[in-house]
């Protein structure tokens, strides 16, 4: 009777301990899997800029960018309205300095309203591509004294001084936000054409 009640306690103890041991090997497998997959997806995680509490990735193109930025709604607004989306998603390359829904505020009161109506589609598309230059041009292809010409026709001046680079009279306050079909500079200023 003693010998039967140790093998029966040796057995259980045995199970007991397989079960533990099985389920230790669960969880680990499980922890282990997890890691695996945050791992993945940490490695998988596009790089980019923060703009407008969204991240700009170089996987999406300049339109699609700015569509997931909360300070550029009105840009996102007058390109739309000035039939620009489909230019600004080709393959470009484009520059452009994206003018923040505070930019646009400083204009004159009626001024963006007046510029989304329809008839005033031609006036739109040349003030939205006085803020596109052909060509993909980082921050620091950018030098003091510098003029590029825009897809407008007008031209742009560059000022760098003390590491703040200026587009005419906008200060670039985020620089070199890669998209797949060139660069976005955001700027705190709208750049209206003479």
């Amino acid at each position: 009777m003693k010998k039967q009640f140790l093998t029966i306690a040796l057995g259980v103890s045995f199970l007991a301990f397989s079960a533990c041991n099985s389920s230790n090997t669960a969880d680990t497998d499980s922890d282990s899997s997890m890691m695996d997959s945050t791992m993945t997806d940490s490695m998988t995680t596009e790089e980019g800029v923060e703009v407008g509490g969204a991240m700009m990735v170089p996987s999406k193109n300049i339109v699609e960018n700015a569509m997931g930025s909360s300070d550029h709604t009105t840009l996102v607004a007058a390109v739309k309205a000035g039939e620009l989306v489909e230019t600004l998603s080709s393959a470009g390359p484009f520059t452009v300095f994206a003018p923040t829904n505070d930019a646009f505020n400083k204009l004159p009161a009626g001024t963006v309203d007046n510029l989304l109506k329809p008839e005033m589609k031609k006036d739109l598309q040349g003030v939205l591509t006085y803020h596109v230059v052909s060509g993909s041009l980082r921050a620091a292809d950018l030098t003091d004294g510098m003029e590029l010409t825009t897809v407008q026709g007008q031209k742009l001046k560059v000022s760098v001084k003390d590491g703040k680079v200026m587009i005419n009279n906008a200060l670039v306050t985020i620089a070199d936000v890669i998209s797949s079909n060139g660069v976005t500079h955001v700027v705190d200023a709208v750049l209206l054409p003479k």
